[in-house]
Parts: C-alpha cells; sequence; structure tokens
C-alpha cells in the first residue's frame, strides 16, 4: 500500500512564495504521474497543474500559469510545487494525488478523482492580502 506524505504550506503574504512537498513509499514511483489540486470548503476540488511519469511533461492551470512551477525528483520519490507571487486567491488546501500511468500524463476530469490510486492528506495554504 503506498502513501504520499505532503509537507510545506503555512501563512504567507500577498506575493510571497511557498513550495509544497509529496514524498512516495511506493517502489515503482516512476510509474505514477502525480496531480496537484486544491479545494476551498464549500467548494469542488480543483486541478492545479499535472506531472508525467518522467518530470518531462507538466500541465498548469491558466490561473496559476506562470506562478506555480511542478517538478519531481524520481530518486528521492518527491514531487514539489514551487508557488510564488501567491494572492489570497490562492488560499485552499492543497492536495496531491498519484495514478498509476508507467508512462506519461493523463488529464482528470472533476468527478473522475476516483481513478487516482493515492491521495496525500493536504496542505493548508494561506496567503493574506
Amino acid at each position: 500500500e503506498g502513501q504520499l506524505v505532503q509537507s510545506g504550506g503555512g501563512l504567507v503574504e500577498t506575493g510571497g512564495s511557498l513550495r509544497l512537498s509529496c514524498a512516495a513509499s511506493m517502489p515503482d514511483f516512476n510509474g505514477y504521474m502525480i496531480g496537484w489540486f486544491r479545494q476551498v470548503p464549500g467548494n469542488e476540488r480543483e486541478v492545479v497543474c499535472y506531472v508525467s511519469t518522467d518530470g518531462r511533461a507538466t500541465y498548469v492551470e491558466d490561473s496559476v500559469k506562470g506562478r506555480f512551477t511542478v517538478s519531481r525528483d524520481n530518486a528521492k520519490r518527491t514531487v514539489y510545487l514551487q508557488m510564488d507571487n501567491l494572492n489570497p486567491d490562492d488560499t485552499a488546501v492543497y492536495y496531491c494525488a498519484a495514478r498509476w500511468q508507467q508512462h506519461g500524463w493523463v488529464t482528470v476530469p472533476p468527478g473522475r478523482y476516483n481513478i487516482l490510486d493515492y491521495w496525500g492528506k493536504g496542505s493548508l495554504v494561506n496567503v493574506s492580502s
């Protein structure tokens, strides 16, 4: 059984930066694509970005494009979400999730998050104005 352990997050002022980490326990981590999602209480969970199994391909939502960067270090079984120029609209609980893909990545439509195999427990990001 795999686990995703998240770290990072916290309180930051508008314009500040934070980095989230997601450490995986699966020995075949290289075959998992990773997605980052966020959720504001009362709202639907939404995708932030994806990174492919080898880290060479990424997808970033328009709302965070140019400010958020996703990367992974397969040797460390860890994925990172670097968040720069944060604003209050970024305030949410952020989750990493993994799906066995072997190679590449796929988009995960809203309502189909059940196809993701593992989820982290979430990291609160609070951006003050």
